[in-house]
């Protein structure tokens, strides 16, 4: 077994034994993100996403994404690639996690029947509710429809959640990603929260995202 791929099981380990998800990312944090972004062994990083990745398979919801400061490096490493470049530094992802506001943010996939009449994504809400039944509630929701079928195990597009799919007039609009964007202030970065996906006040679907299994 060589040296890296020695270091990267032992980084993957690490995940998934996991304290608290981190708030703030070090030089070194950020480094371990990009390595596993730009593993070529899918399975390692089939390992890490598992945690982040909450199936929920109740319609029309599909999944939940939980994206942490130290997966968004590294979702960008990995995307860029897997288009073969592999020149993503720790000081251009340094670059990039001060350019923002630091948050937790909560992506949610849905499916739509084929005949629904949607000139928009509906307007789902996302929360979260802690273990003391206290509601966190958004600063910022972002819809983005999808026109063509969602791939399953495509990479999240970044930095626009769920990506932007150019409508075509021939086709319907099939699906959706709302993105929910929380203050990291507001969440206990060990804590276990219920995403609760509600329309119109009425509760579609909620799954548990384990923070400590995070990082």
């Amino acid at each position: 077994m060589s040296r890296l791929t020695t270091t990267l099981a032992c980084m993957l380990a690490a995940q998934l034994t996991a304290l608290a998800m981190q708030a703030a990312l070090d030089p070194r944090a950020v480094s371990e993100a990009i390595a596993i972004g730009q593993t070529r062994a899918d399975r390692d990083r089939a390992r890490f996403h598992a945690p982040y990745r909450l199936v929920v398979g109740k319609p029309p919801v599909d999944a939940v994404e939980v994206i942490t400061p130290f997966r968004r490096v590294e979702l960008v490493a990995e995307a860029r690639a897997q288009v073969g470049d592999r020149t993503f530094s720790q000081r251009q992802a340094l670059e990039m996690l001060s350019a923002t506001p630091p948050g937790l943010e909560v992506q949610v996939e849905f499916t739509f029947h084929p005949l629904n009449t949607y000139v928009g994504v509906p307007d789902y809400v996302i929360s979260l509710i802690g273990r003391d039944g206290v509601r966190v509630r958004p600063d910022a929701i972002d819809r983005t429809p999808r026109y063509g079928a969602r791939v399953e195990g495509s990479p999240l597009p970044l930095p626009v959640p769920g990506g932007l799919i150019v409508p075509k007039e021939s086709q319907p609009m099939l699906g959706g990603t709302v993105t929910a964007r929380f203050d990291l202030r507001a969440v206990v970065p060990d804590g276990q929260y219920d995403v609760v996906i509600d329309e119109a006040k009425k509760e579609l679907a909620r799954v548990r995202a384990s923070l400590e299994r995070m990082r």
